[in-house]
């Protein structure tokens, strides 16, 4: 059975409305809280998910730059990502850049989405994930409308 996870937004929490709905429905994710600058979030990241293996990371916005960074450091533990408008544009993801990942990567973006910038953040995917799946949706930044509608089951199984 795989190990998932969900890392929320750099604004957000494991109270927010993707924390709780995930916490809902599978009991057995991990959902913690993440605070402070990038490097901060990542050792703790890396401290929670030390003795995990074959993971299926959800990442949303800044926890989607995350999962990404986190993937590509550690290629052998992690079986699928699910990126939630993810940060990609910001430069902590630039060194990404120049290398490929072949897990399967499924992003939804919302076309309205005025805080992650959506035709950069597709060509940097593009660019990096060779298994990538991408979703224009008709949505906002937090995916509000469309979130609840995406087939979790199909999406959580590895």
């Amino acid at each position: 059975m795989p190990v998932r996870v969900f890392i929320h937004g750099l604004e957000s929490s494991s109270q927010g409305n993707k924390g709780v709905f995930f916490r809902e429905r599978y009991p057995d994710m991990i959902i913690e809280d993440f605070e402070g600058p990038l490097e901060q979030r990542m050792d703790k990241l890396n401290d929670i998910l030390k003795d995990k293996e074959d993971l299926i990371i959800v990442g949303s916005s800044f926890g989607g730059l995350m999962a990404a960074l986190y993937a590509f450091r550690n290629r052998a533990k992690v079986r699928k990502l699910i990126l939630l408008a993810p940060a990609l544009d910001l430069e902590d993801f630039d060194p990404c850049l120049s290398d490929r990942l072949d897990i399967p990567v499924v992003i939804f973006h919302g076309k309205n989405d005025d805080v992650v910038p959506v035709a950069e953040v597709k060509n940097r995917a593009a660019r990096v994930f060779s298994n990538l799946e991408y979703h224009l949706v008709d949505d906002d930044h937090p995916l509000r409308k469309t979130f609840t509608t995406y087939d979790w089951e199909e999406l959580l199984r590895p």
